[in-house]
């Protein structure tokens, strides 16, 4: 019980910190302004860390790769102390795919969060700057969707269609996550 307790324990705090870093990466990209508390809160969660990494690996176009290694740094640390806690059992040679596909996972569930707490707005306060932000953060995934499927009645379905795939994703990340680690 000790185990799930702290495995639970790390699986926020890793949750939290690379999908700050994640986060980080997407508002860049999207050039989205970090003169607003949650980009305050970003540099806040991220910056001891990618900062450093940034000395070494270069942004690469517009994408800053230095915030997607932080976020896959965090994951890999969180497995090798699930690794060690289990008492080293399984091939640690595995535990950077492992850390790869967790990070994966994450990027699905905070795109699923994402795109529900969107729809949730749209009805509750579209005129909200948070729903603006959050159109901004999701509108380059939902503009594939967007494309395919059809106004129906005037309703959008494209973020059904989005969070149908992620939840396919994510069951094919999880059932290849268990396949390695047993």
């Amino acid at each position: 019980m000790w185990f799930q307790m702290v495995s639970m324990v790390l699986d926020v705090v890793a949750g939290l910190v690379a999908g700050t870093c994640l986060l980080r990466f997407l508002m860049q990209w999207q050039r989205i302004s970090f003169h607003q508390p949650l980009g305050r809160f970003v540099f806040a969660m991220t910056d001891w860390l990618v900062l450093p990494l940034r000395k070494v690996i270069p942004a690469w176009t517009q994408w800053d790769l230095s915030s997607w290694v932080a976020a896959w740094l965090v994951k890999l640390l969180q497995f090798l102390l699930l690794w060690l806690l289990a008492g080293g059992q399984g091939s640690l040679s595995l535990l950077p795919l492992v850390s790869l596909v967790g990070l994966a996972q994450l990027v699905v569930s905070a795109l699923s969060a994402l795109v529900l707490v969107l729809a949730i707005m749209s009805w509750v306060n579209p005129g909200s700057p948070m729903y603006a932000l959050t159109v901004r953060l999701c509108d380059p995934f939902l503009r594939l969707f967007q494309r395919a499927v059809p106004l129906i009645g005037g309703i959008d379905l494209s973020p059904l269609a989005l969070l149908l795939l992620l939840q396919i994703v994510g069951m094919l990340l999880s059932g290849l996550q268990m396949s390695w680690m047993h």
